[in-house]
């Protein structure tokens, strides 16, 4: 089976403006495409640093001695990387989308396609499941996760009706979850509606908007100054936080400015915004909604 077809991969480590030389760090390593072009591009003394929380990526680890792979969430990305003497780097590569692989697995429940047990759990290590998002939260937990992570408008009547259904039993499976919500998934958006659904259930139990805002802060003090950050989005809620955060250094709200009406940040964008072409898009259907930011340390 195809671990992962890498999205935007020419563009994306090109983004990096790699030196032979240099040290980066690829923060979702999955099968590993990312991380062998970078390879690719580096010299004997250059070095190469992955992360992935998934046990399912180390059968993809890279035989090379300027490799290091570690299998921890990319939130901790300084904590690990001080541990091997690294506090400044070169680049970073973020893809932050679902892998295919986590996808084409059933039994790890990220897929609509599949009947599977609720779980969504990137790190499998973790407590917290799908299950226990669909069974255990309060109504207004599960409105706010349904509205917040999937746009949904209709997410107070979702959230009623699951809690009304799970007081007779529990909701255990993808099938069990799709057939309460039935009257919500009219005929013609269904695999819309059921993705948006999804979506919100993955990011809450993976804490995605925390882990990618956590890396985000600490992007200014772990790249060197002239380092590089290329980091695919893959919906409009982390999309944005990229952009913010590359425009002012903040997630919401305006950064102070002087008396002239300046204000300093700690990244510059470089180029605009990057997309998929068609003829991508039509060998990898899952690269259809991706973009592409690069941004450099002032």
């Amino acid at each position: 089976m195809e671990y992962h077809n890498p999205v935007l991969l020419k563009e994306t480590v090109d983004g990096l403006n790699i030196k032979p030389d240099g040290v980066y760090v690829d923060v979702t390593f999955g099968g590993g495409g990312h991380s062998r072009e970078i390879l690719s591009r580096l010299g004997p003394e250059g070095k190469l640093f992955a992360f992935d929380q998934d046990q399912d990526a180390l059968a993809n680890a890279i035989d090379d001695s300027r490799f290091t792979l570690i299998n921890e969430n990319f939130r901790y990305i300084k904590r690990f990387l001080r541990f091997y003497g690294v506090k400044e780097v070169d680049g970073v590569l973020a893809d932050f989308g679902v892998s295919s692989h986590q996808f084409d697995v059933a039994e790890r429940g990220f897929s609509t396609r599949f009947e599977a047990n609720l779980d969504m759990r990137m790190n499998q290590k973790e407590g917290l499941s799908a299950y226990n998002v669909v069974n255990d939260y309060e109504e207004e937990q599960l409105r706010q996760v349904l509205l917040q992570y999937g746009e949904l408008r209709q997410a107070p009547a979702m959230a009623r009706i699951i809690v009304e259904a799970r007081k007779d039993a529990s909701i255990k499976t993808s099938e069990q979850l799709k057939e309460v919500l039935k009257r919500f998934l009219g005929h013609k958006k269904e695999n819309k509606v059921l993705a948006q659904i999804y979506q919100a259930i993955r990011i809450e139990v993976n804490q995605e908007i925390e882990v990618l805002k956590e890396l985000l802060l600490q992007m200014p003090e772990l790249l060197k100054q002239g380092g590089r950050l290329s980091f695919i989005s893959y919906h409009s809620l982390e999309d944005r936080l990229v952009k913010r955060f590359i425009r002012n250094g903040l997630f919401e709200g305006e950064p102070e400015r002087d008396m002239f009406g300046n204000f300093e940040v700690p990244l510059k964008k470089v180029g605009g915004l990057i997309v998929p072409t068609k003829e991508e898009i039509a060998q990898n259907s899952r690269a259809r909604s991706a973009k592409l930011r690069i941004a450099e340390k002032l």
